[in-house]
């Protein structure tokens, strides 16, 4: 019964946290205040009554549509929402009712809010991944994985990108990678350490190669297609962080 009504408050949290997400969303890559003005249709303008702001539910009944001037509202509100729903209860299985659950809930937000502006914006905005930095790294002086994996995490994670991209830079003469990608991947270091860093950064790099695959055989894209990888970077980072060590622990049995 105790563990039922954690669930339903973890849900609820959730798609609560999830709604705010999508004001990040949409504001940090315009500039705009997160607390000012309130919630309001970005069509009309009209600002929203507190039953067209219930998360998922108001979507759902109004049918993803304004309730005055009856602009489509896209997806996006609602699978973000869900999505973050999910992952509070998931990862109160996973880490149980901990210190580290409320650390991982942050960082998942973060990337959640990553995954989608870079996706539309290709952008990573240094107000989330500066602050994560130092954030992940004093949560993990006293929180798994331990500061020196911390240390070590974000320090290799940000160089290892930044010489990535400065090695592609000068033999192809543009830029591959920016460095908001080697700020996010610092911060996915500090957060959880370095060798999950290094998993996140193998998984990344697979579904982007896999993508860029998929784009030159489709013939939708060329060699010098933009690809997201902050969006790779965060899939990745949340992978890793549930299921890191265990890819980790099978990789290694091969060469045993």
């Amino acid at each position: 019964m105790m563990n039922t009504v954690i669930v339903l408050f973890l849900l609820a949290m959730g798609l609560s946290v999830g709604s705010f997400l999508n004001v990040c969303i949409y504001r940090l890559p315009r500039h705009e205040s997160l607390l000012f003005p309130a919630s309001h249709c970005p069509s009309c303008d009209r600002s929203l009554s507190w039953f067209e702001n219930l998360p998922l539910v108001s979507w759902l009944v109004l049918r993803g549509r304004c309730r005055t001037c009856r602009t489509w509202i896209g997806v996006q509100y609602p699978l973000v929402e869900a999505i973050t729903g999910a992952i509070f209860v998931s990862a109160f299985f996973i880490y149980g009712w901990t210190p580290l659950l409320a650390a991982r809930l942050l960082f998942a937000c973060a990337m959640i809010v990553l995954f989608v502006i870079d996706l539309h914006h290709r952008i990573l905005p240094n107000v989330i991944t500066l602050p994560g930095i130092v954030i992940g790294f004093v949560l993990s002086c006293f929180l798994p994985p331990g500061w020196r994996a911390s240390l070590i995490g974000l320090i290799a994670g940000g160089g290892v990108l930044f010489a990535i991209g400065e090695a592609y830079y000068r033999t192809r003469g543009y830029e591959g990678l920016g460095m908001g990608d080697v700020k996010m991947l610092a911060m996915i270091g500090a957060f959880l350490g370095w060798p999950l860093m290094l998993v996140t950064l193998v998984l990344a790099s697979f579904a982007g190669s896999a993508v860029g695959i998929g784009l030159l055989v489709s013939r939708r894209g060329d060699m010098k297609a933009a690809l997201p990888f902050g969006t790779f970077l965060a899939v990745g980072a949340l992978v890793a962080a549930v299921a890191g060590n265990s890819f980790l622990d099978w990789y290694l049995t091969l060469y045993q």
